[in-house]
């Protein structure tokens, strides 16, 4: 089994900067994030994703501990970090997530979410737990996120100006019509179809899937 991750991201109309970021690693555990940051934004956003790779490389030096990274505690060590980082420099939301076998787990804050597209075309929300206090508040709380991912399954993260936009459906028609090209199509294809009508936001995408090659 192999893990493939893209991403994309857009300024909102008329605007100079983009106030979201997103990461990929691809080494021993692929992992990805995605952060939407307020008050410096554009920097803030780089700068919390800046220390989650620092954070996560450290941890996966050691094979022997690969573990850690399925608990939920790990994550909400990592967070509560990050919260304590930013204090008094701005906030953001965050939702960060890792490919560990044919899982996928990792944990969220502020209103970024996750959704699952499954190889039978069906799409649900995984981020459901309300988790209304962003990294920078002093109040952030790691949400847990554990899917089991079959082959072909794709696990999509969005910013918030790319999720509002689109409903199960049109995120549903917008990855599977965009499988017939490579999987590096998928993010795009999901903000062409959440700017539809015009970019009101900055908007992300990040997309995951496990192949049997």
């Amino acid at each position: 089994m192999r893990i493939e991750c893209y991403g994309a991201t857009r300024k909102q109309d008329g605007h100079n900067t983009n106030e979201e970021a997103f990461l990929i690693g691809r080494a021993s555990i692929p992992f990805a994030a995605l952060c939407d940051g307020t008050g410096n934004a554009e920097k803030v956003a780089k700068k919390v994703l800046t220390l989650f790779q620092r954070m996560f490389n450290d941890a996966r030096l050691d094979p022997a501990n690969w573990d850690k990274f399925i608990r939920d505690d790990t994550w909400a060590k990592w967070v509560h970090s990050l919260d304590l980082f930013l204090l008094d420099c701005g906030e953001s939301s965050l939702i960060g997530v890792a490919a560990i076998g044919n899982l996928v787990v990792g944990a969220y804050v502020g209103d970024s979410r996750g959704y699952l597209i499954d190889s039978e075309g069906g799409c649900r929300l995984i981020t459901t737990a309300e988790n209304k206090f962003r990294l920078g508040s002093g109040l952030a709380l790691a949400a847990p996120i554990n899917v089991t991912l079959k082959p072909r399954d794709v696990f999509l993260l969005l910013s918030d100006g790319a999720w509002i936009p689109l409903s199960l459906y049109l995120i549903q028609r917008a990855v599977v019509n965009s499988m017939i090209k490579h999987f590096s199509e998928v993010p795009h294809a999901v903000l062409d179809a959440a700017g539809r009508t015009g970019r009101a936001d900055d908007m992300t995408a990040v997309a995951l899937r496990m192949t049997e090659k």
